[in-house]
């Protein structure tokens, strides 16, 4: 009985492994004859390959993950070379460059997407295709132009080299146009003299244009350290750091002692939620059961001297801050004030450091500077329209101008209203991630105080926009451990309005970001006819233009005096295009030698900014060119030179 049922156990699994053989192709099961070629024995039709192995294989999250960054690579390497930027019209660059362009922007955006569905267990291809994005958006210029883009950037250019000339700072020396400033500040601005000097290059000129992507990557890795700070959820972290990327339009992020000082600013924020956690001051936000699924404990708490060695070791970092940038010391020191008004980071010793740093450098390097901002605060102090008024002239005129104004408000209402609604909504999350949303509001009071020059509401926004983009995010990705019936709604609704919001904030960023781009990039033709200009004049000059907008408008600005006649009240612009000759020539001192320089960029800029109505530029030119007092020393297709010949008799 034994053996009979052994035997039918061995025919059993003869069986079992003649079936599974069968289902492999190519395997001989037991019992048969494979048939031979001379043999008797009729050949067996071949087995059809099993399909299923290489669907597998197609599906799998590597070929999935790596298919859309190609195909964006391959759109955006075929369109840049057809990126007609030198012959840039009023939409700047957006009508510039090629549907393959947008294409790639796309499938960068649907393949981010779709890396958040595995951000938990793969979170580097979220990290891949964010640093992807900000290659594809802000390398086209490093890429393409051949001069420098954004006229403020060659005037750093300038700055670092004439202190590369000089070998060193005049921070007594009054020069016109502010650039007195730039040897109080000189911090930036020697740093990247001595890159210069370490990369063996002729100047910053070589490597200007990279600026933004260089930033970029840099303050990428740092955001991370924020966010991760205050959310465990890899998908939310990540669509906080994209949608950063995408609201970063203020264009700050340039070679320039704010963009440096910005980077340095978020690293004291990173710091400072993370390491500066009081003993018995988290409460309940440590237990998963009070907090948002998605939020993460608060950090372990440090101890007195632990803080203490924390505060000596961001002494340097803050110092640098200083040394580099006006605004940011003090944007700095709202922030960690707003900070200490949570029992979690109240640590008055570092924001007495802070403080203390920003007014020791104020009351020495800056001291000239300093005095002059007070002593127009009462002018100031509470004009709340005036400092939240961007620019100081009137509204942007033309369609591309007008289309960029118009893509700045929805930007802007469209980041807040995302923010508010997770803020709203997810109240546990925002109570644990409290510091991001004080941090976002503690710059907002100083447009009270000042206009910067009519960029105060820019750099307001720029400081809020690490805690906006974080709680935008939050509204987007809902909490994937929540279980409710809402909850749930809430993740299917998010699959849809998750990338549309995302391509939405996309489309935003274009215009905000190159529309104006005809006053950003200067042909080598127009540069080199300014350079002619001043190297022609002689030292002590008055130069004039419409505006200082200009590529090389700041070249070799020690030696001259500039007027840039249109930066004003509009009104005042009015009255002066009624007679541009004779207003030009009362502001001239008798006696000193004038030249007025103006291009294709002014005249770009000058509609671009409101200084002038359409057609006034051209009005400008003629009647200069007409007038007995100014002669034509050097006129082209790149502009027009002209030399003040004062009456005699």
């Amino acid at each position: 009985m034994q053996k009979q049922e052994q035997g039918q156990a061995q025919q059993q699994a003869q069986g079992q492994a003649g079936e599974q053989a069968q289902d492999r192709p190519g395997t001989v099961t037991d019992g048969a004859v494979p048939a031979q070629p001379d043999g008797p024995h009729e050949a067996k039709p071949p087995t059809a390959p099993d399909a299923a192995p290489a669907a597998r294989r197609l599906r799998a999250p590597l070929v999935l993950a790596l298919a859309p960054l190609l195909l964006a690579a391959a759109l955006w390497l075929w369109a840049l070379p057809r990126v007609d930027f030198r012959h840039i019209d009023e939409f700047g660059l957006l009508d510039r460059f090629p549907v393959t362009f947008y294409a790639a922007l796309a499938v960068l955006t649907l393949g981010f997407v779709l890396s958040l569905r595995r951000a938990g267990t793969a979170p580097a291809w979220p990290a891949v295709y964010s640093v992807a994005m900000l290659v594809a958006l802000k390398a086209p210029p490093a890429v393409l132009y051949d001069t420098v883009r954004y006229a403020w950037a060659s005037k750093h250019d300038a700055i670092i080299t004439r202190l590369l000339a000089e070998g060193t700072v005049h921070p007594g020396t009054e020069l016109s146009g502010g650039m007195s400033a730039y040897d109080q500040w000189p911090g930036f601005f020697a740093l990247d003299a001595a890159l210069v000097r370490a990369f063996g290059v002729d100047g910053a000129a070589s490597f200007i244009n990279w600026a933004p992507v260089a930033l970029g990557l840099l303050t990428l890795p740092v955001l991370v350290l924020v966010y991760r700070t205050f959310t465990d959820d890899w998908r939310l972290v990540w669509a906080a750091v994209w949608i950063f990327q995408l609201a970063n339009w203020v264009g700050q992020d340039y070679l320039s002692p704010q963009g440096f000082s910005y980077l340095l600013y978020l690293t004291v924020l990173a710091v400072v939620v993370r390491r500066f956690v009081r003993p018995g001051s988290a409460g309940r936000l440590r237990d998963r059961a009070v907090l948002d699924p998605a939020a993460a404990a608060v950090p372990p708490a440090t101890t007195a001297r632990q803080r203490a060695v924390t505060v000596l070791l961001l002494v340097p970092v803050i110092a640098a801050v200083n040394a580099a940038h006006q605004l940011t010391p003090l944007m700095l020191c709202v922030t960690l004030a707003a900070l200490c008004l949570t029992r979690r980071y109240r640590n008055l010793g570092l924001l007495a450091t802070a403080a203390a740093l920003m007014l020791a450098w104020y009351l020495t390097m800056g001291r000239e500077l300093f005095l002059d901002t007070l002593s127009t605060l009462g002018e100031k102090l509470g004009n709340l329209l005036a400092n939240s008024r961007p620019g100081f002239a009137g509204e942007p005129t033309g369609p591309g101008p007008e289309l960029v104004g118009s893509a700045n408000v929805l930007m802007v209402l469209a980041l807040g209203g995302l923010a508010v609604t997770a803020v709203l909504l997810r109240r546990r999350l925002a109570r644990s991630a409290l510091p991001l949303i004080l941090a976002a509001a503690a710059p907002v009071p100083l447009v009270l105080v000042n206009d910067y020059g009519g960029e105060m509401i820019f750099r307001v926004y720029l400081f809020g926009l690490p805690g906006s983009a974080f709680f935008a995010a939050a509204a987007l990705v809902p909490a994937a451990g929540a279980a409710s019936r809402g909850a749930t709604a809430a993740r299917r609704a998010a699959t849809v309005a998750l990338p549309l919001a995302l391509l939405a904030m996309l489309a935003g960023f274009l215009p905000s970001y190159y529309g104006k781009e005809g006053m950003h990039y200067a042909q080598p033709g127009e540069t080199a006819l300014t350079r002619r200009a001043l190297d022609h004049a002689p030292e002590g000059a008055l130069i004039l233009a419409a505006t200082g907008a200009f590529s090389d408008a700041y070249y070799r600005y020690d030696r001259y005096e500039r007027w840039f006649f249109t930066e004003q009240e509009v009104d005042e612009n009015l009255r002066m295009l009624k007679d541009p000759a004779g207003y030009l020539a009362g502001g001239i001192p008798a006696g000193r030698p004038a030249y007025v320089i103006l291009t294709p960029t002014q005249a770009e800029a000058v509609i671009g900014e409101g200084y002038l109505p359409p057609g006034g530029f051209d009005t400008l030119v003629a009647a200069l060119k007409a007038s007995p007092l100014f002669g034509v020393v050097e006129e082209g297709r790149y502009g027009i030179v002209l030399r003040y010949e004062p009456p005699t008799g």
